[in-house]
This record gives structure tokens, sequence and C-alpha cells, in this order.
């Protein structure tokens, strides 16, 4: 039997404060919409993972591995329907839907919803309202209201993929979530067994409770610390300039790459992946590939920042080293600074860049060439 999970992360998020949307948000050492992915990607029951995002989104998303992608609608239910075409050529037998705000779903709750689904066409965990219910106006409270028969509703709400699909076709737009799409289609959701640790992160208060609940659970050390070093030459051709950590120096030669030749962006991308134990920047953008042909060495960069936040890690502090008799760094050294603070999105005084020549020895003492030996230092929370 097939058992896709869609979690739909297409949403922005306003309630939960300033910044990122919240699904990009880092809580325990990871993104949301990574705690979200991983409780169904490793869950034995479950044979794929598709991630509704916005299109905006797609660099971000783009780290988590072993899920699907597929572009978001302007509302929830737009953006699961989206989610539901995407797989319709290749209909599996049932289909979960989640919402990415929720990152700590435990195997029971997915078990129960599956299980369900053995008997239905339809099934979501709940939990019973247990608490007194108040109607209230103008902050007074104008009278009680019964909590029988009311239950607080959670994800993932599980379908058989045919009749949700036929139902999202037919629904005409706005819906809280997709027990009311499916019974406006007449289909009838049986209640399982919710969790209080279920939480959907709302507000800027339930990042910390989030962060406490998945610290708990994962037992995780509260801090990793990785460091990488990073080691780059490129030789001197015919040109004019020279660019070095973002910056363009006039210079009466420039070096020879397949892309920019940036040699100290270059080496401190490689300091990046070598800290995470993926490799080098070869591996990620190999130089046989004909698109990065003159690229723009901040494109190498930005991704080596964007897969360590992807796994949890942000960068403390970066030195580079550049190895040249010509042109002097110097004057540049702070220029440089600012331009590769501003690519990782971190302070500047958290950026060392600076110079060494090698006596006159060696090719980089011929002036043939340039070399950059770097460091990077990660933590994780």
């Amino acid at each position: 039997m097939e058992i896709v999970a869609i979690i739909v992360a297409a949403g922005r998020g306003t309630r939960a404060g300033s910044g990122l949307p919240k699904q990009w948000r880092h809580v325990a050492g990871a993104t949301v919409a990574q705690h979200s992915v991983a409780a169904f990607r490793d869950h034995l029951r479950i044979t794929r993972c598709l991630l509704v995002i916005h299109p905006d989104d797609r660099a971000l998303a783009s780290t988590i591995k072993d899920v699907d992608l597929v572009h978001g609608g302007a509302t929830r239910d737009a953006s699961v329907r989206a989610g539901l075409e995407a797989l319709a050529d290749n209909a599996p037998d049932l289909v979960l839907i989640h919402d990415v705000a929720r990152p700590l779903v435990s195997a029971d709750v997915i078990d129960g919803v599956i299980d369900a689904l053995a008997q239905r066409d339809a099934a979501a965990p709940a939990l019973p309202v247990t608490d007194a219910l108040w109607r209230g106006a103008d902050g007074i409270v104008a009278g009680t209201q019964s909590r029988e028969g009311l239950y607080r509703a959670q994800t993932p709400q599980g379908f058989r993929f045919a009749p949700i699909l036929a139902a999202h076709r037919a629904h005409s737009g706005g819906a809280a979530d997709d027990v009311e799409v499916a019974r406006l289609a007449g289909l009838d959701v049986a209640i399982t067994m919710g969790d209080e640790i279920n939480l959907k992160i709302t507000t800027p208060g339930d990042f910390a409770r989030a962060e406490r609940l998945i610290r708990d659970k994962l037992k995780e050390p509260a801090m990793d610390i990785r460091m990488g070093n990073g080691f780059d030459v490129h030789a001197f051709e015919d040109g004019d300039h020279v660019i070095l950590c973002g910056v363009r120096i006039p210079h009466d030669r420039k070096l020879k790459g397949h892309s920019d030749a940036d040699v100290g962006m270059h080496a401190l991308t490689d300091a990046i992946y070598g800290a995470l134990a993926d490799g080098d920047i070869g591996q990620h953008f190999p130089p046989s590939d004909p698109q990065w042909k003159g690229a723009e060495s901040d494109i190498f960069l930005r991704h080596a920042i964007n897969l360590a936040a992807s796994r949890g890690y942000r960068l403390s502090n970066a030195d580079v080293t550049l190895i040249c008799e010509q042109p002097k760094i110097g004057p540049h050294a702070a220029a440089m600074r600012a331009a590769l603070a501003g690519i990782m999105e971190i302070d500047v005084d958290r950026v060392s860049v600076k110079a060494t020549t090698s006596e006159r020895l060696g090719f980089t003492g011929r002036s043939e060439g340039i070399a950059a030996l770097t460091s990077a230092t990660l933590i994780k929370d």
C-alpha cells in the first residue's frame, strides 16, 4: 500500500511575528519544516513525502532531503489541491495532509490515522475539549458554551486518495481544514486520538515551547560545534581585474577559473561544506557543468550557508587568509568583510579577511596566482 504525506508549507505565518515565515525558522537545531518532514520521512509506513511551498521559498526548501516540492496557492485549500493534483497521475492509496507548523507529530498519531483508514474514507486526530468554554463580548464574559461533543482538531488528516481529490476538485474555495472539505463532499470522518504534544506553532511564544518539547523528545545535547577548513588556488591570466571575496579590484591580470574565480569565496565555501562533512564545491557545482561558466561565486557561498541552516547550524565566524604578492589586500579588506557578511547574513565583526605573502617562495611568490586558506565555525544551539 502506498501512503503519501502532503505537508502544507506555503503560508506566510504572520501571527508568528516578524522575520522568516514560521516554517523556515529554527527550533532545536533545525527548521520547523525540517522537523515536520522528518516525522513522516522517517515513518516506516510512509512511502513518499511532498512539501507544498510558496514559490519564494524554493531555495530554503531545496536543502531538505528526500522530499518532493510543489508550489502552493494563495489559500490553504488551494495549496492542498496543488499537492493532490501533483499526485494524480500516479495516485497513492492513501494521503495524509499535515500542517507544517506541527513539528512534533508522533508516530502513534500517524499510525492512528492510517489504521482508521482501513475502514473509513477519512480520519483525523483530535482531542476532546476539557476546559470550560465562555462566550465573550468587549472583554466581558457574555455566557457559557457546553463542551460536550467538542474537539480540538489536529493533523495529519488522512484520506483515501480518490475521494479527497474529488472533494477538492468540487470545492468552491475557503475551508478551515481538509475535514471541512471532506464533509462538504459527504465523506464521514473518523476521529482518532490526538496528542497534547502535537502543538501547532502559531504565536511567537509557541517557538520556545516547541524548543523545549523537541529537545526533550530528541534528547540532544544543547550545543553542537563544528569547524571546517578550506583551501583554493587560482592562476593568473591576461585581464584587467581580480574578484576577491566579492570585491572587484583593478589589476594587470585576472584569475583563471570556470566561474568568476573568486579564490577567497571558493575556499570559504569549502570550509562550510567541510564543517558539514558534505564534500566540496566541485561536488555541489561541478566545473564540467556549463551552467556555472562565469557564475558569480556568491551563488556557491549562499548555497553552503543555506545547507548549513537547513541542518540547524548557524555560522559563528569565518576567517579568510589570502596568500599573494599582488594585488595589495589591505586597502580592500574592509569591503571584503562587508561583502562576505552580507552574503552570509551575519555581523561583519564575525568575518575576518587578511593577507600574507609567501616571502617570494613558490607560485604565489612568483606572482603566478593567488591562494586562499579559510576556516569556518558552525554552531547548532
